[in-house]
């Protein structure tokens, strides 16, 4: 506490001095195209607002909403409640999207990042060129039923190319296609389990066990077929497998 007070109190002078000389609010730089390029404090101020932004683009805009959802249902057909804990599935999303995603996240670096930062090109053609990927990925992803449907609903004109499509329409179009994907990835994993469930299910009922629970004797069974056929290796394969980059 008396570190930070003396941290404070030698940073005051400078403080005040820039509080007095005071900062440009906006700087406007005009380009010789017509263009224009604003100052870097806005250009942070802009930057600050679109990391509010951020986790609803990493959920709506990548493979981490199949990922999670097909994780989910995969839980809950084994019968486990809170095994795996939900910090540990959503960091192996995270990390299993930061794999999927990364030939996406290369050419981002490559065609927006780095040359903005040599400053090849303005912030507003860097936002242009990083859209690009993206664009290219969710389309991949994308049933055509999902974007007529969005389409219609907005009633946005034909288009002549699929890169021609607005980003409000492609977002909602790929977001409905990730949940049916996801949830006909879930019902595959579902299968075995409820097999195993309804087999328990009939032996305690011929045995004359209806008072036990049937969950009780088949968690184990389903466990043991998850471990011995390789379960996570088979799950994480085909989620990743399953994404057209």
């Amino acid at each position: 506490m008396l570190r930070l007070l003396l941290l404070i109190a030698s940073l005051a002078p400078s403080l005040v001095q820039a509080a007095d000389t005071g900062i440009p609010a906006v700087t406007l730089t005009t380009n010789p195209d017509g263009s224009a390029d604003y100052s870097v404090t806005i250009q942070i101020l802009a930057l600050m607002t679109m990391l509010t932004f951020l986790p609803a683009v990493m959920m709506m805009m990548t493979s981490f909403a199949r990922i999670i959802i097909v994780f989910a249902i995969l839980r809950q057909a084994l019968g486990l409640q809170q095994t795996p804990s939900n910090q540990i599935m959503v960091g192996l999303s995270l990390f299993l999207t930061l794999f999927i995603m990364s030939p996406v996240l290369d050419r981002v670096n490559e065609t927006a990042v780095q040359p903005y930062l040599d400053e090849q090109v303005t912030s507003l053609e860097a936002v242009q060129a990083a859209s690009i990927p993206f664009r290219e990925f969710m389309l991949a992803q994308t049933r055509e039923n999902d974007l007529n449907l969005f389409m219609d609903i907005s009633r946005t004109p034909a288009v002549e190319t699929p890169e021609d499509i607005p980003f409000t329409v492609l977002v909602p179009s790929f977001i409905t296609s990730e949940l049916k994907t996801a949830f006909q990835i879930g019902f595959m994993l579902f299968i075995p389990f409820l097999v195993i469930d309804l087999v328990v299910a009939s032996v305690l009922m011929a045995m004359g066990m209806m008072m036990l629970s049937p969950v009780i004797i088949s968690l184990p069974f389903k466990i043991m077929l998850f471990v011995l056929v390789d379960g996570w290796v088979m799950v994480v394969g085909t989620l990743a497998s399953s994404f057209v980059v």
